[in-house]
């Protein structure tokens, strides 16, 4: 029975979380709660305690990990510079007069964002000041609206360079390892960031091509009112090839020398930094006062993403202490159906978990504590990890916590109720889940290219 004091401290970890405590200290609080009632009454080895400070070095000294406040820092110079809403009225110059252009204006500015800064909460703000006034007088639905602009935003999270990816990596990897040495493998392979980089290439542009479709079957199903203002004041060629040009400059950059084996994430990580930094210099965006506010910024992300992952760590070797992970080996184990069963039931926990927990939690508490039982059936870890992360974006979407709605809602106008945001983004997360099933049928959609990359 003690076995069950693990599902107990993984239920008082959510219940801290929904009560509004940070998550770092209700993951660390939590597990030395639990330890400490252990250890006092007999059921819990200190000894998995000693641990945490080889975790702790492990974590300080990961150069995968380095990559985290270099894309932070790449994001934050590249919103301080105004990109987003020169590029949104660029897009909305050149498409915004065509029958959908304007929705479309907006996925592709979402797409460029997305591999250019990966911060769902600015992109998410930016587009709802500039294109949901603009699209509501088009003559769009505010649901519709409102939903386009949630999606666009979370592209982020799967469109790479990605923080979301290389946390999900980092995690991954060490969950593989640890598969392969309980199977007796004491050189184990492993997988890497890029790999996940490049595997989530096809992914992530078929789901922009799922909302692009979504876009024009809406508009011709529900075609807008002739006549109405136009979305956005138009640009001149020159300025808008100039202001898209760049990002997609500063795209191929940090993700070609990836592809090309040039570069590792974190030092195709380095040359995104000082590429937006060399861009807010030519847009004279950039001074000191502004470095100050943007290494601030940089630092606040970075560390509340680092206590994450340490809390977590703390929570994992509480958890394993309890004997958890056998009592869920155990449970996978006498599934019917074997693997996909065991798979289908990760899916449907991460995905439920999402409605209540944003991708950083779910990534730190949940992937290691499975991870390691699903690569010990055979399932490819690559695949998992595009399958893992299309599920984590979802989180973004689903009420009542997804943040993506949170963030829309403090800048929507007022005749857009929440209801309608919640009412938006419904048919957004069907699309990611039709998407999340046509990977599980053809896993080659992630295994192809980085077969072809690195083979």
């Amino acid at each position: 029975m003690i076995e069950y004091m693990s599902l107990l401290l993984f239920l008082f970890v959510c219940l801290t979380l929904l009560l509004g405590y940070p998550v770092a200290f209700s993951l660390a609080g939590s597990s030395l709660l639990f330890a400490a009632v252990g250890i006092v009454f007999g059921h819990f080895d200190a000894d998995f305690l000693s641990a945490l400070p080889n975790r702790l070095f492990g974590t300080m000294s990961n150069s995968t990990l380095m990559a985290v406040p270099l894309f932070i820092l790449m994001g934050v110079i590249l919103q301080r510079s105004k990109i987003a809403e020169e590029l949104l009225t660029a897009m909305a110059a050149n498409l915004g007069n065509r029958s959908s252009g304007l929705g479309l204006s907006v996925i592709l500015v979402g797409v460029l964002l997305a591999a250019s800064t990966g911060i769902v909460g600015a992109t998410v703000v930016t587009m709802g000041l500039l294109s949901l006034p603009s699209m509501l007088r088009r003559g769009y639905q505010p649901s519709f609206a409102s939903g386009l602009i949630c999606a666009t935003g979370t592209l982020g999270q799967i469109i790479p360079p990605s923080i979301a990816l290389v946390l999900l990596g980092d995690v991954l990897a060490t969950a593989y390892q640890q598969a392969q040495l309980a199977q007796g493998n004491f050189t184990p392979d492993t997988i890497s960031v890029g790999d996940l980089f490049v595997a989530a290439i096809i992914p992530g542009l078929l789901l922009v091509g799922l909302y692009m479709l979504y876009l024009i079957a809406h508009n011709w199903l529900k075609p807008l009112p002739e006549g109405n203002e136009q979305a956005q004041p138009q640009a001149t060629p020159p300025s808008s090839l100039g202001v898209i040009l760049a990002p997609l400059l500063l795209i191929v950059i940090v993700l070609g020398s990836i592809l090309a084996g040039a570069a590792t994430p974190t030092e195709a990580a380095a040359i995104g930094a000082l590429g937006a930094t060399l861009l807010a210099l030519c847009k004279h965006q950039l001074n000191v006062s502004k470095l100050q506010q943007i290494c601030l910024e940089t630092m606040q992300i970075t560390s509340m993403v680092f206590m994450i992952l340490l809390g977590a760590a703390l929570f994992s070797l509480v958890f394993r202490g309890y004997g958890g992970d056998e009592l869920i080996r155990a449970f996978f184990a006498e599934l019917p159906g074997g693997v996909f069963t065991a798979t289908l039931v990760v899916m449907l926990v991460i995905f439920l978990l999402g409605f209540i927990l944003d991708f950083i939690e779910i990534t730190f508490i949940v992937v290691p504590i499975v991870g390691p039982i699903l690569f010990s059936m055979g399932v490819d870890p690559v695949w998992l990890g595009i399958m893992i992360a299309l599920n984590l974006q979802t989180s973004f979407l689903t009420p009542p916590f997804g943040f993506a709605l949170f963030y829309l809602r403090g800048v929507a106008p007022e005749q857009v109720k929440t209801t309608d945001i919640y009412r938006g983004v419904a048919p957004f997360i069907v699309i990611q889940l039709v998407l999340l099933a046509l990977l599980a049928y053809w896993p080659e959609l992630a295994t192809w290219l980085p077969a072809q990359v690195y083979d």
